[in-house]
């Protein structure tokens, strides 16, 4: 699936603004920042400036729908329904989707994490970091969610030091990844403005 990358930038004492997306499912591309937030997921002054996303592709969307009216049991096509609104960024619709597919196969790690960040991007922060929690039930080192659940209590909760030990995990599982390498700089920006709130030294430097 194609999807943005969320980036986050932390200055001073300030957090930044959003310019994008982490997703469970997808990749982050590398040599990306990964940055912090602690304003509301909603637009935003400054949001102006990026382009709108496209809407999602309609004859694909119809195709989808019948395929998941003829077979009450196609949780593949469900979550792809879902995975064309969050392209689209019509959360709710991501979420009704990415829901009737879990209900079909509960134990799809990409479908739950992707449903929680719908969530988060739907002012929902608490119901995000309960899926990412199943998700981790499902695979306990799924490093995306995890990179995930440290921007959602970072910025959704301002848990600076449960956004930390997130970060440190993916660190310690997979520091030489795209992920390991956005927890890195996260944790990095994060101590180097809020030590004292995150009550951490973080994982030491390379």
């Amino acid at each position: 699936m194609k999807r943005e990358a969320l980036v986050f930038l932390v200055s001073g004492t300030c957090f930044g603004l959003i310019i994008g997306w982490v997703l469970g499912s997808q990749q982050v591309p590398d040599g990306q920042a990964a940055v912090l937030a602690a304003v509301p997921p909603a637009p935003t002054e400054s949001a102006a400036s990026v382009p709108s996303p496209r809407p999602p592709d309609q004859a694909r969307v119809e195709e989808l729908m019948a395929v998941a009216e003829r077979d009450p049991s196609d949780a593949a096509a469900r979550a792809t329904l879902g995975d064309l609104f969050f392209d689209a960024e019509r959360f709710q619709d991501a979420i009704a989707w990415y829901e009737a597919a879990l209900a079909l196969d509960g134990q799809d790690v990409n479908v739950s994490t992707d449903l929680g960040v719908s969530y988060y991007y739907t002012n929902q922060p608490d119901r995000a970091l309960d899926q990412f929690a199943h998700s981790l039930e499902v695979d306990p080192e799924h490093i995306k969610t995890m990179l995930n659940m440290g921007i959602v209590r970072a910025f959704g909760k301002q848990d600076l030091a449960g956004a930390a030990d997130a970060w440190e995990r993916v660190i310690g599982l997979a520091p030489d990844s795209s992920e390991g390498r956005a927890a890195r700089q996260a944790l990095d920006s994060l101590l180097s403005a809020h030590a004292a709130e995150v009550g951490t030294t973080g994982a030491p430097n390379e």
